[in-house]
């Protein structure tokens, strides 16, 4: 199993290694979320003062993350997380006059058109923004000029070259992974738009390890009960920490990957 201390990576992710993995791992709901957007951030231009739109914010770390790094000013939106229990980890975290907590759908964000100079999305966007439509309608919040970037699960092969989901990646997400794009992909469906200019769009290096080092501290994490773990979830959160380490372990970073993407608006 991975220890605690194994997340603290300073020679690959300086920023991220400032935060207590114990609180971010008390945040999961995914492969490491800092890890993902400090990377993805590297092909952005964060700057003071600027207003961001964390789309499918979760539980709240990479907003908090946009607050102190960054000096943002954040609205974090989120259809899953209620957003008392979003602006609490922001109060905790020290941001709460930083951040915005907003319950939103992806498909009716309740903001005014061009408001944001920046619109971020760390592990989200799969499950809202495929649609040939989704790009459009996202780039209205936008100011003109402004950046969009996003970090979401991908594959190294479109599924439909492959023939079929693989096995052992089905097994564990399901039809989801019909979702999971290659990073040529995304680019073409954005630039095929002309609404932005793609100003990167590649697979996160040796993205599985990343994955699976995550995953493999959740278990442990979970499995010492620090997470407070012990009502009748704890089972299935154990059940899906082994499936996610299962599938990493037996895919070796030949089929999955994250695809970060960044892009102008026109």
């Amino acid at each position: 199993m991975t220890s605690l201390s194994e997340l603290v990576r300073p020679d690959r992710y300086p920023r991220s290694s400032r935060y207590d993995p114990c609180w971010l791992l008390g945040l999961d709901m995914g492969p490491h979320p800092l890890w993902l957007l400090e990377d993805l951030a590297g092909g952005l231009e964060l700057r003071p003062g600027m207003r961001i739109l964390d789309l499918g914010s979760g539980k709240g770390a990479t907003s908090v993350f946009l607050a102190r790094e960054y000096g943002a000013e954040v609205v974090a939106a989120d259809w899953w997380i209620a957003a008392e229990e979003a602006a609490a980890v922001f109060a905790g975290a020290g941001v709460g006059d930083r951040v915005e907590a907003v319950r939103a759908e992806a498909h009716a964000l309740p903001f005014e058109e061009a408001s944001f100079d920046a619109i971020v999305s760390v592990d989200a966007f799969e499950y809202f923004g495929t649609a040939d439509t989704y790009l459009p309608y996202l780039v209205r919040f936008l100011r003109p000029g402004g950046q969009l970037g996003v970090a979401t699960p991908a594959l190294t092969r479109e599924v439909r070259e492959l023939g079929a989901i693989p096995p052992h990646i089905r097994d564990v997400v399901g039809w989801e992974a019909m979702a999971w794009h290659t990073a040529e992909w995304w680019r073409f469906q954005w630039e095929i738009t002309g609404l932005v200019d793609v100003t990167s769009a590649r697979l996160q290096p040796d993205a599985w390890r990343d994955w699976l080092l995550w995953a493999r501290a959740g278990a442990a994490y979970r499995g010492a009960g620090l997470g407070g773990d012990d009502g009748p979830d704890n089972g299935a959160r154990a059940d899906g920490d082994r499936a996610v380490i299962d599938m990493l372990t037996a895919d070796r970073g030949a089929c999955l990957s994250f695809a970060l993407v960044t892009a102008r608006r026109h």
